[in-house]
């Protein structure tokens, strides 16, 4: 059943057209839930023969390790209608307030529609702190962007 939205996304994956991926696409977004709301910008890029796919948050490179863990960009794949961003996170065993948390996962899936600027985030949380916090199991929030940069 999960696997029934990648394979709607399958057109998109097969229909890539490798000179939208020259130049990096930039989105102002904005993420609201209850009283807040939370403005960031987006830079995506696609692979390329030199370089891995790259997505930075307000100037900040999602693809990161250190000793708190884990997140890597999957795949960056950019259409002419959408843009998709797959990652991975995966956090150590840790201990807070004197509790301690098992090992710790998040699969996240990023869908934008280019033409409507609508986000579309699909977290998978799996152990770990999160999983005590925010609860286990696919949680998906919509967002709005506005793309800043045309290829």
């Amino acid at each position: 059943m999960k696997y029934l939205h990648f394979l709607s996304l399958l057109p998109l994956l097969l229909c890539a057209t490798p000179s939208l991926a020259a130049e990096p696409l930039i989105f102002m977004c904005e993420r609201s839930e209850k009283n807040y709301t939370e403005t960031y910008q987006l830079k995506v890029t696609a692979a390329s023969k030199n370089q891995k796919a790259k997505v930075f948050v307000d100037d900040r490179d999602l693809d990161r390790a250190s000793e708190l863990g884990r997140q890597i960009i999957k795949n960056v794949l950019i259409t002419e209608s959408t843009v998709l961003i797959s990652m991975e996170a995966q956090f150590p065993p840790e201990s807070f307030d004197g509790v301690q948390y098992g090992a710790g996962s998040v699969i996240t899936l990023i869908t934008i529609n280019r033409s409507t600027g609508q986000l579309r985030k699909s977290e998978t949380i799996k152990g770990g702190i999160l999983s005590a916090t925010l609860g286990e199991g696919t949680k998906t929030y919509l967002e709005q962007c506005a793309q800043m940069s045309n290829p």
